[in-house]
């Protein structure tokens, strides 16, 4: 623009009808795309210059961010995601976008509609208004993005201090409870336990059987001086039995004990494990649905027709084998379906459950659904991970996704859940843990290896650490199609020395490395290989 047009923006009383008209627009589209701009040349200089002043401040900061969260992503979120930060955020963008809705309004003051033909003067207010509400209702409904993420962080997360890696390692009870209307409160049916690395999030998941008994627990922890002769008392003492005793017993726990449930199955599982547990997450499955549809369903190989319903209800109908799209209805059932399987096929499933929303909820679904997602997960998700912690725990969620997970289920042939030596399980989460951190400084070498080398170096499909084995099988230890060479896993029934067990002594293969099953390892290399259609 030249300097007679400059002239004529800040000294319209001289100009043409022509002139006005252009000027009167122009100050409304520079407030639309440089806000304070209008102010400078149109005659308003001072509210300008501290409009464009805050203006450079913001890219400034924004830069900044970007910046830093593409060096260390964990950090930024960590710093953003505190309730008190994002009410602040959200205030901050509030006020910006009732300072943009001003300086429309004084686009539009210094438009001088007075001079200005009825026509232009309509024109121009309608124009104002119009990207008013484009810009001043993006920063808007912005502002509402961020204070619902902050009621939902502050729901969910803890405000404790934040817990440090226990051997470079984060370890986390996941605990999957149904709290329906036939129930007394909410009963975990899922218990599993995620060992995660603190630098490469390679991730090692354990599944413990509702009904394992017989548990003794650490000296010197609060259930070991509640119960100094352990959990004991047949099937009335099974594993998700604590949390409803725990609950039932408040008033007997000291007091600041948090939810006394968690506390208990979670002294419980370290025992067992021989590992100390820094946090848990709790998923009521009431909310489930809610959360699967929120993120739009997720896809699942379906290894066998499973019934939606039964028990005392009648069956509905089947979730049919092969690669399936389940909604939050139908996800919910393959989780939770007893009819015609055992407890530890649903495991099974459950895991794969899991799996898939680890590997199917990106970044792009997490921003776009961002306020379904928390509206839904206030409702399904309790935990008492840190919001400090909470840019931790997603770039290490971000880092899982791209690994391959080992899974162990402590369930037949591998151990009975009523009957058991403690020390097979305390053995076999410690191997478990190791093949992961050998396999993720496998992975480290060989992608600093040439191609040549990785190709001299790989593993034979019989490996013994399970790297690369293209071998599948099932939960219910059946072959799975193009998966050769693969021998049916058997285990043994215990129901003769155990007679009142009978429904619990199904025969049930274990997962091993990358798919496979083995009674000897009882290992998935790849619990994504199992679970997930390609």
């Amino acid at each position: 623009m030249g300097r007679g047009g400059t002239e004529a923006l800040s000294s319209p009383n001289t100009a043409t009808a022509a002139v006005r008209r252009r000027r009167a627009y122009t100050l409304i589209w520079l407030t639309q795309f440089a806000p304070g701009s209008a102010q400078l040349v149109g005659g308003n200089k001072r509210l300008g210059r501290f409009v464009i002043r805050l203006l450079i401040l913001f890219v400034l900061a924004a830069a900044v961010i970007i910046g830093l969260f593409f060096y260390n992503r964990a950090f930024v979120i960590n710093t953003f995601a505190r309730p008190p930060v994002l009410w602040g955020l959200a205030a901050v963008v509030l006020a910006c976008a009732v300072g943009w809705a001003w300086l429309f309004i004084d686009a539009v003051r210094l438009s001088r509609p007075g001079t200005l033909p009825k026509r232009t003067r309509l024109g121009v207010s309608l124009l104002a208004a119009m990207l008013m509400v484009i810009s001043c209702g993006t920063l808007t409904w912005s502002a509402n993005v961020i204070r619902v993420g902050a009621s939902a962080v502050s729901g969910m997360f803890g405000t404790g201090m934040a817990a440090k890696p226990v051997q470079g390692r984060y370890n986390i009870l996941l605990l999957g409870g149904d709290s329906g209307a036939s129930r007394e409160g909410l009963r975990p049916d899922t218990i599993m336990l995620a060992s995660i690395d603190a630098d490469s999030g390679r991730t090692a998941m354990f599944g413990f059987a509702r009904d394992t008994e017989n548990i003794n627990f650490r000296p010197g922890t609060t259930m070991s001086r509640l119960m100094p002769q352990g959990w004991n008392c047949g099937d009335k003492c099974l594993l998700n039995g604590l949390y409803t005793w725990a609950h039932q017993n408040a008033s007997k726990f000291p007091a600041n004990s948090g939810d006394v449930g968690v506390l208990a199955t979670k002294e419980a599982i370290e025992s067992l494990s021989g590992i100390d547990i820094q946090y848990y997450a709790l998923v009521d499955l009431k909310g489930f649905q809610r959360f699967i549809d929120a993120v739009g369903g997720i896809d699942v190989d379906v290894r066998k027709a499973t019934p939606i319903g039964g028990g005392t209800s009648r069956i509905k109908g089947y979730i049919q084998p092969g690669h399936q799209h389940l909604d939050g209805y139908h996800a919910l059932w393959y989780a939770r379906s007893r009819e015609g399987s055992s407890n530890y096929e649903r495991m099974q499933r459950q895991q794969c459950v899991m799996t898939s929303m680890l590997h199917q909820l990106d970044p792009a679904t997490v921003i776009t659904k961002y306020q379904e997602l928390a509206g839904a997960a206030g409702s399904t998700l309790g935990t008492d991970i840190p919001a400090s912690q909470l840019g931790t725990m997603s770039d290490l969620a971000i880092k899982a996704r791209d690994q391959k997970m080992t899974s162990v289920n402590f369930t037949p042939p591998i151990i009975n859940p009523w009957k058991y030596d403690p020390q097979v399980i305390r053995n076999k989460v410690a191997e478990a843990i190791a093949k992961t951190e050998r396999a993720g400084e496998s992975a480290s070498s060989s992608s600093r290896a040439s191609s040549t080398s990785r190709a001299s170096a790989s593993h034979s499909p019989h490996s013994t650490n399970g790297l690369k084995n293209d071998n599948v099988i099932s939960p219910r230890g059946e072959n799975i199609p193009g998966a050769p060479g693969q021998q049916r896993a058997t285990g043994s029934s215990t129901s003769s020395a155990h007679p009142t067990r009978g429904s619990r002594s199904t025969t049930t293969a274990s997962p091993r490395p990358n798919g496979s099953s083995s009674a000897s390892t009882g290992m998935t290399e790849d619990l994504a290989a199992v679970c997930s259609a390609g």
